[in-house]
């Protein structure tokens, strides 16, 4: 008895399997094939109208007008030669003091060893005194003395000369001769005691300031050692200064003559928002443009400002090769809620135009050196244009494109059939920078 397979089942099983790999492969082309012919393109029409140039940044609220708490000036005396102090103790941020309120301290240790040395300076400098003012006594003494001696023997001298009348000539000679050397002995002596006269007197003045410098020393010390406690010079808010290093000032923080500011004393009624915008757009930012505020802290809130200031020298970002600008923004009015250091969204309106072409800004592309995009007529067509001033979402076309034309907001396929039209725009655009770079 055959218990082998059937031959018909057997054919039945093997004709299936080959309609189903059939089918299968049907429906992969068939779904790649829908697929590619499914595909629609994204497009928009070129628009004509009024568009609003924008530029959004954030910032940190200031204030426009402030008072500094500085150091005592006394430290900047030159005679004090202290060069950093230290803060031993400080008020809280932020807290509302009046005027003549204590706001911090001041090392005073550091102040009483140098008062200290100070001291013993000066009770050196007036021993010092002392003794030359005795050392000049005796030296004059001795002079004095030779003097009255010189004197002595030129009268001893006149003496001998008139005895000699009846002498010999040679012996009235020599007396004369002796005489004569004695008187220009004493004029040498007493031009000797002038002298030294000036000469202690030159150096006693010098001993004397010396001695004033180490007393204005001493004073100024004095003066700064009462001066340690520092207060309010008028009523606000206290907010922290930065050191040299773009650090708060806090307790143990080192202050020196050259970055005296302790803190400060807003006048909260006058604010500005300092915000910082990148080199692309800084040449877009002006003095008077209008700003429109937000308060993160109060998302209700929208407050209205101006541009006051724009730096003309930029700064490097933070682990980045691009620099930034300065900006500060006026805030209009004032408003008890606002605080220094809240964070502002600023947006500012750098142009607003009534009649201009426009479109979306994923619809131009662009290479190294020219700006373009795919105009959808019978056939894609890649198009150089001429562009205007850009905000966060559309661009402004000076030449390029006309109103209501269609265009590809992604590039198609097959780039290298694509013609390309426009290149007096190009060359225009050439021509421009050939004439910018030789001014």
């Amino acid at each position: 008895m055959n218990l082998g397979v059937n031959p018909i089942i057997k054919n039945k099983k093997r004709v299936y399997v080959i309609l189903s790999l059939l089918i299968a492969l049907l429906l992969i082309v068939l779904f790649t094939k829908s697929k590619k012919t499914g595909e629609e393109e994204i497009t928009c029409k070129v628009v004509k109208g009024p568009i609003e140039i924008k530029i959004h940044s954030s910032g940190q609220l200031e204030s426009e007008n402030s008072e500094n708490i500085v150091l005592p000036t006394v430290l900047s005396s030159q005679n004090v030669r202290i060069y950093e102090i230290k803060i031993t103790d400080l008020i809280e941020e932020g807290s509302v003091v009046d005027s003549g309120q204590y706001i911090a301290t001041l090392d005073h240790k550091v102040i009483e060893e140098v008062l200290t040395a100070a001291r013993l300076e000066l009770e050196a400098a007036a021993a010092i005194i002392e003794d030359a003012k005795l050392d000049s006594n005796l030296s004059l003494s001795n002079y004095r003395d030779l003097i009255v001696n010189s004197r002595s023997d030129v009268e001893e001298r006149k003496i001998v000369l008139a005895e000699s009348v009846y002498e010999s000539p040679s012996v009235i000679k020599k007396a004369e001769m002796d005489l004569s050397k004695a008187e220009r002995k004493l004029n040498q002596d007493i031009k000797g005691i002038e002298m030294r006269q000036r000469q202690l007197r030159s150096q006693m003045e010098r001993r004397n300031i010396d001695l004033r410098l180490k007393q204005q020393r001493v004073d100024d010390l004095l003066k700064l050692y009462d001066a340690l406690i520092i207060k309010a010079p008028k009523p606000g808010m206290v907010i922290y200064a930065k050191d040299r290093f773009g650090i708060k000032i806090q307790i143990g923080s080192m202050l020196t003559p050259w970055s005296p500011i302790i803190a400060t004393l807003p006048d909260m009624t006058k604010m500005i928002s300092e915000t910082f915008i990148n080199e692309i757009d800084i040449a877009k930012i002006k003095v008077k443009q209008n700003v429109t505020l937000s308060i993160d802290a109060f998302p209700d809130k929208e407050l209205k400002g101006e541009v006051i200031s724009v730096a003309n020298i930029g700064q490097p970002m933070p682990k980045s090769d691009s620099k930034v600008f300065e900006v500060n923004i006026r805030v209009f009015g004032s408003d008890p809620d606002l605080k220094p250091a809240m964070t502002t969204g600023n947006v500012i309106q750098t142009g607003a135009f009534t009649d201009k072409i426009f479109v979306p800004s994923e619809a131009v592309f662009e290479t190294d050196s020219t700006r373009f995009v795919y105009v959808k007529k019978k056939k894609v067509i890649r198009q150089i244009v001429d562009l205007g001033d850009e905000n966060e979402d559309y661009v402004i076309i000076n030449k390029g494109v006309a109103e209501g034309e269609v265009l590809l907001l992604s590039e198609p396929e097959n780039l290298d059939e694509i013609e390309t039209t426009g290149w007096e725009i190009y060359q225009e655009q050439l021509k421009k920078t050939i004439e910018n770079k030789q001014k």
